[in-house]
């Protein structure tokens, strides 16, 4: 080999090394930026599984109050019948009292502000509980996407350092932002793509 085709190698040796070292380094990034998509995915997809739990708890205990509320306004109802017949003035007034007192328990049952516990207070906690599980849902989705985009990315400039093949790390590169941008997405504005 001349001095000169050695050079040349040397050359075209150190100029791979320096490829090969901002590849890794994008490599590196894309790393870090998949750990915290990840971490971001997983929060994500816990609060979402919790808010349909707790949705899922509200509207069965909504469920179990609009039953009961439906029992003792029925036999309120009855009472009235009964009141209708009674001809004892004493069986008149013991009746009538317990048909203002199941009135009364069926009104508690549909709005009760001071526990938060009537049907109406429920529903509106159990609705509110969908939204937030919808939220973290629609994050999650976003990260997952964002996730994928980083791994691709590294599978591609990992490539690049086995091929030599440049456009391969310029594809990793955009992958990066379209990552970064599911990210973003998913943090602070998770509803402006629908993914599902």
């Amino acid at each position: 080999m001349s001095a000169h085709e050695s050079m040349e190698h040397a050359e075209h040796a150190e100029h791979a090394s320096g490829s090969n070292k901002k590849i890794a380094l994008l490599i590196a990034v894309l790393a870090l930026f998949l750990a915290i998509s990840e971490t971001l995915g997983k929060g994500a997809q816990t609060e979402s599984i919790s808010k349909n739990v707790e949705a899922s708890n509200l509207w069965a205990f909504f469920q179990a109050k609009s039953i009961r509320r439906t029992v003792v306004q029925t036999m309120a109802d009855q009472g009235k019948l009964i009141l209708g017949a009674a001809s004892d003035e004493a069986n008149k007034v013991a009746v009538q009292k317990q048909i203002e007192d199941w009135q009364k328990t069926a009104q508690r049952y549909r709005s009760e502000p001071e526990t938060g516990e009537g049907t109406e207070q429920l529903a509106e906690k159990a609705k509110h509980a969908e939204h937030e599980r919808d939220e973290a849902t629609a994050k999650y989705h976003h990260f997952e996407l964002a996730s994928a985009a980083f791994q691709i990315g590294i599978v591609l400039a990992s490539a690049t350092i086995i091929t030599g093949m440049l456009p391969l790390a310029w594809i990793a590169g955009l992958l990066s932002l379209a990552g970064l941008g599911m990210t973003m997405l998913g943090a602070w504005s998770p509803h402006l793509l629908h993914l599902h």
